[in-house]
C-alpha cells in the first residue's frame, strides 16, 4: 500500500548537448504510490530528463536520489537494476519470442544447468494475471495487439520489482477501451505503492489519471502542481509560455462555404476505391476549405488518402483534378498535378533521418523540379532559414541533422518541404499526433491560415476534438466506407458521434 513517501528525487538536473543546453538546473520529485506526469512541449527537455534518468545519457552536474541513495545511472540495465523500468510507445521486446521469454529474458531461472521453461512459463502466468490479463504466455508476442504487448513490458517491470514505472507515450497507438484498460493496470500499481512517470500528449489522459504535473519549458523546470488544481487553460499557459489565445474558430468559416467558394471544386473523384483496402467513394474537395476524414481506427481514413494520392493504385472509378481527367500512377504525379502528403509514420515515411534540416525541407521541390535542374546550394540555405523561421522550427541551425529534432520539430519541417511547393491541395494525416499541446497549437492555426489563403487542405485526425475546431466539411468512414458526409450546422460533436456509429 502506498505510503505517500519520496522514492526519487533529482535535484539541479543539467545536460548539454553541441550547440544545444537540453536542460538546465532540473528539480523533479516522485511520490510513492503516485502517478506524476510529465508536460511540456517538443523540446521542453521531457525526453533528455528521461533519458538521463534511466542511464541512456550521462547528466552534466546534478544529483539523482533513490529511495535516500545517491544513484548515477550508466545504462537502461543499470537502471532498471537500481529499480527504474520504462516502457516506450514503441514497444522494445522481442515479438519472435514468446510472452513468457520475453518477460523473463537475460533472467532466466536454471534448474539442474537448463532454463525452466516450466517455472517461467507459471511466473509469467502470475505477473500477467496482476494486470487482469489471462493470455497463452507460450504463444510469440506478435500474435498479441499493441496493447497487451506493453502489458508485457509492464509484466517484465514488475519482475523485476521496479520502485519507478516510466511510461513514456504509451497510449498513442491504443484505442479507447485498450487506453482505459491501461489506466486500470496504472492505478492498481499506484494502490500498490509504485511511482510512475507518465509522459502523454492527451490532455484528457492528463486529467483522468495524474495526481500531480510536472512541467517543462525550454530545458527549465516550470513548476509541479496538484492535477485537481491546475486548469487546462493554467497548463497550456504554463507549458508555451503565454496566456493561450485559441484560434480562429471554425464557425466563423462556415458561412463562407455556403456560397459561391464552395463551388471552386480542386479535386473530384466518383466511385474511386481499392479492393480489400477502401469501398468505392465519391468525393469533392473544394479551393480553400478544411475537409476532414472522420472515422475510428481502421475505419479506412488514411487508406482513402493513399488511393488519392497515387500510392495505392485504384481498381475502381474517375479523378478530375481541376475539371480535366487525371489518373496517378505515382506520387509524382500527384505532385505534379498541385497536391502534397504528410503521411502518418513521419520517422518512416516523412523524415530521411541522417539528412539535415535543410536537405529535408527542399526534398519535395528538387523532385519536382527534376533530379537535374539542381537547387544552387545558397537557394537551399534561404529556403531553410525561411521556413526554420515561419514554422519556428527549435533547430541548432538548418545543417542539424533531423533526427535529432524534437517529434513535433520534425513534424514542422515536413510541412516545410510541403508548402515550399506551393501545393493546391495538402494532405495532412495525423499531423499532430504524439506532438506537445503548444506545437498543435501552432499547427492547427496554420492549417486554418492556409485555407484563408485559398488552399485546400484535407486533414485526418484520431482526436474529434481537432478536427471539429479545424474541419469545415468532413466525410465520415466506418468499416473502410465513407458513409455520410457532414457540413455547417451538423459539425457537432454528438452529430458526428452518432453518424459514426451507425446511429
Amino acid at each position: 500500500m502506498a505510503d505517500n513517501r519520496t522514492i526519487l528525487t533529482m535535484k539541479g538536473i543539467s545536460k548539454s548537448f553541441p550547440g544545444v543546453k537540453a536542460l538546465t538546473n532540473v528539480n523533479f520529485e516522485l511520490r510513492s504510490g503516485e502517478i506524476h506526469c510529465l508536460m511540456g512541449e517538443n523540446g521542453a527537455g521531457k525526453s533528455t530528463l528521461i533519458k538521463v534518468l534511466t542511464g541512456v545519457e550521462t547528466l552534466d552536474t546534478g544529483e539523482i536520489t533513490l529511495d535516500g541513495k545517491s544513484i548515477r545511472p550508466n545504462s537502461p540495465h543499470n537502471a532498471q537494476q537500481l529499480g527504474i523500468s520504462t516502457v516506450y510507445q514503441e514497444v522494445n521486446l522481442c515479438s519472435n519470442l514468446s510472452v513468457a521469454e520475453n518477460i523473463f529474458i537475460g533472467r532466466e531461472p536454471i534448474r539442474f544447468g537448463h532454463i525452466d521453461w516450466q517455472e517461467i512459463n507459471k511466473r509469467s502466468a502470475v505477473l500477467l494475471s496482476r494486470l487482469n490479463l489471462k493470455i497463452d504466455v507460450t504463444q510469440p508476442l506478435e500474435r498479441y495487439s499493441v496493447a497487451i504487448q506493453q502489458m508485457v513490458a509492464i509484466a517484465r517491470a514488475l519482475d523485476v520489482s521496479a520502485k519507478v514505472l516510466i511510461l513514456d507515450e504509451p497510449t498513442s497507438s491504443l484505442d479507447a477501451k485498450e487506453v482505459e484498460k491501461l489506466f486500470d493496470v496504472m492505478r492498481k500499481l499506484k494502490n500498490d505503492g509504485m511511482g510512475i512517470v507518465f509522459v502523454t500528449h492527451f490532455m484528457d489522459q492528463v486529467y483522468a489519471v495524474s495526481d500531480r504535473i510536472t512541467v517543462l519549458r525550454n530545458g527549465e523546470l516550470v513548476g509541479t502542481y496538484n492535477t485537481a488544481e491546475l486548469s487546462r487553460v493554467q497548463l497550456i499557459a504554463k507549458m508555451i509560455g503565454k496566456e493561450f489565445d485559441g484560434f480562429k474558430e471554425k464557425t466563423s468559416k462556415t458561412d463562407e462555404y455556403s456560397g459561391q467558394k464552395a463551388l471552386e471544386t480542386f479535386l473530384t473523384v466518383k466511385g474511386l476505391g481499392k479492393q480489400g483496402s477502401i469501398h468505392p467513394f465519391d468525393l469533392d474537395v473544394n479551393k480553400g476549405e478544411v475537409l476532414g476524414f472522420v472515422g475510428l481506427l481502421g475505419s479506412g481514413r488514411t487508406e482513402m488518402a493513399r488511393v488519392l494520392y497515387g500510392i495505392d493504385q485504384p481498381d475502381t472509378g474517375d479523378m478530375m483534378v481541376r475539371a480535366k481527367k487525371a489518373k496517378f500512377k505515382s506520387p509524382a504525379d500527384a505532385i505534379k498535378s498541385g497536391m502534397a502528403f504528410c503521411p502518418e509514420n513521419r520517422k518512416t515515411e516523412g523524415i530521411i533521418a541522417d539528412l539535415s534540416v535543410r536537405e529535408n525541407i527542399i526534398l519535395a521541390l528538387q523532385a519536382k523540379l527534376g533530379w537535374n535542374k539542381y537547387i544552387s546550394r545558397k537557394k537551399q540555405e534561404d529556403f531553410a532559414d525561411k521556413y526554420i523561421k515561419l514554422l519556428n522550427i527549435k533547430t541548432a541551425g538548418p545543417e542539424q541533422r533531423v533526427k535529432n529534432l524534437s517529434g513535433g520539430n520534425q513534424q514542422k519541417v515536413i510541412l516545410a518541404r510541403w508548402l515550399l511547393i506551393n501545393p493546391e491541395l495538402l494532405i495532412l494525416d495525423e499531423p499532430t499526433r504524439g506532438i506537445d499541446i503548444g506545437t498543435k497549437a501552432e499547427i492547427q492555426k496554420l492549417i486554418l491560415e492556409l485555407s484563408d489563403q485559398r488552399m485546400s487542405v484535407i486533414f485526418i485526425s484520431s482526436e474529434l476534438d481537432e478536427s471539429l475546431r479545424c474541419c469545415s466539411r468532413m466525410a465520415v468512414l466506418r468499416d473502410r466506407m465513407k458513409v455520410a458526409e457532414l457540413s455547417g450546422e451538423e459539425i457537432e460533436e454528438k452529430t458526428v458521434m452518432q453518424t459514426i456509429a451507425g446511429v
